[in-house]
């Protein structure tokens, strides 16, 4: 892709101009969270703050997910912007004026700062139609938050007809420097797995093992088995993370239990270091155990695939953030992060990129405040008048983008 035309002073004044009206709707959506695939709430706020707009509106039976569509004054290509809405069963713990008024729900990801910021670009991608050589659809996505929500968007059909010749979204990260965009081509964030393994033996007194099967000392040797497994037969170059986080087993000290549950997170950046960390998984499980004389039994519940950004829409993403912001605002992550994204389902199916955008709170260091998932996390919200702009820059280059 060669150099692509875009209207700066238009799209950063745009920016500037609509960051009253995004810290308003970020702080009501942030006040009233909900969680998974039903965000009828979060949807009103939308459909109210895009009223009178030049949109076609649609929604699936599935979820509440929203998809606005912007023609512009010729047919052309398609660029699809998203914005995830969804919150974390968290207790909110900042002490801010707008916090979370629903118990166990909070915007802890940043994802009412995702939808602000593309309401705003959808209000300035309207307000200059005529610049556009095609289509802008807004997908503002429900259940990110390990509920599949994009992959039920594209199963109800609302990225068809148009159906997108690029995509592109932004995640807001207290972690980068405020107003600093960061992305690499290839893999950005790794596939998410669970993993569910029970181990049975037999149960008894605690004072005569020998007379039972104790579980607990094969599940123990199965959790070692599984970290050597990880660093011994998983290429350091194309990695896996296997971390067991829960292990739950006996009701008291005294009784030796029949079952122990072990359960824990994969993380790969590869379909290939997947698969074979599925079946090294199922073999240790199966044949620790069997050593033993107790049965071991895997489920691996398929979470998010890797996300993997296009090469050529990470260097359109690249040169239009300097053309607005200057050199300076951009920043090529030298690895990707471990984290999964549901966007990666929509990367499967059409070429597109997503970038982080630094939001460090105001006397914050970058390096030590609170990260997302945090109950206490904080962002700068004027970062948002740069994701405005953005999002509106990048429709405007990716409809005369090729390749």
């Amino acid at each position: 892709m060669g150099a692509e035309p875009i209207d700066r002073d238009v799209w950063t004044a745009a920016g500037e101009a609509l960051l009253p009206e995004a810290i308003t709707l970020r702080r009501a959506i942030h006040a009233e969270p909900e969680i998974g695939l039903d965000c009828p709430a979060t949807t009103a706020k939308i459909k109210e703050a895009l009223q009178g707009l030049p949109l076609e509106l649609r929604e699936g039976p599935s979820t509440s997910g929203l998809m606005a569509i912007l023609k512009g004054p010729s047919n052309g290509r398609t660029v699809l912007l998203r914005g995830d809405m969804d919150a974390l069963p968290l207790n909110e713990d900042t002490g801010l004026d707008f916090r979370s008024k629903t118990s166990g729900a909070m915007h802890a990801c940043g994802h009412d700062t995702h939808v602000a910021m593309l309401v705003g670009a959808a209000k300035a991608l309207c307000a200059e139609r005529e610049r556009l050589a095609g289509s802008v659809m807004f997908m503002f996505q429900p259940g990110e938050e390990g509920y599949k929500g994009a992959q039920f968007m594209i199963d109800d059909g609302l990225l068809e007809n148009p159906s997108p010749d690029a995509a592109f979204a932004l995640h807001i990260n207290p972690n980068i420097p405020s107003g600093v965009f960061a992305a690499k081509a290839g893999p950005l964030l790794a596939s998410a797995d669970t993993i569910i393994i029970k181990v049975r033996g037999a149960g008894g007194h605690a004072a005569m093992p020998y007379a039972a099967n104790d579980p607990i000392p094969t599940a123990c040797e199965i959790v070692l088995a599984l970290q050597s497994f990880v660093t011994r037969k998983i290429n350091v170059f194309n990695p896996a993370i296997l971390t067991i986080a829960h292990i739950e087993a006996g009701t008291t000290n005294n009784v030796i239990p029949e079952d122990v549950l072990i359960e824990g997170t994969l993380r790969t950046l590869s379909e290939s270091t997947r698969e074979l960390a599925h079946a090294g998984i199922a073999r240790i499980v199966e044949h620790v155990a069997a050593a033993h004389g107790a049965k071991g039994t895997l489920e691996i519940r398929d979470g998010y695939p890797v996300t993997v950004n296009h090469g050529s829409v990470v260097d359109v993403a690249e040169r239009t953030t300097k053309a607005l912001f200057g050199d300076a605002s951009w920043m090529t992550l030298d690895s990707p992060v471990m984290g999964a994204e549901d966007f990666s389902y929509v990367l499967q199916k059409y070429p597109g990129a997503m970038a982080f955008l630094g939001a460090t709170p105001e006397g914050g260091d970058y390096r030590t405040c609170c990260a997302l998932h945090s109950n206490r996390v904080v962002l700068d919200e004027s970062a948002m008048s740069r994701g405005i702009a953005l999002h509106c820059a990048m429709a405007q280059a990716l409809l005369v983008a090729e390749g």
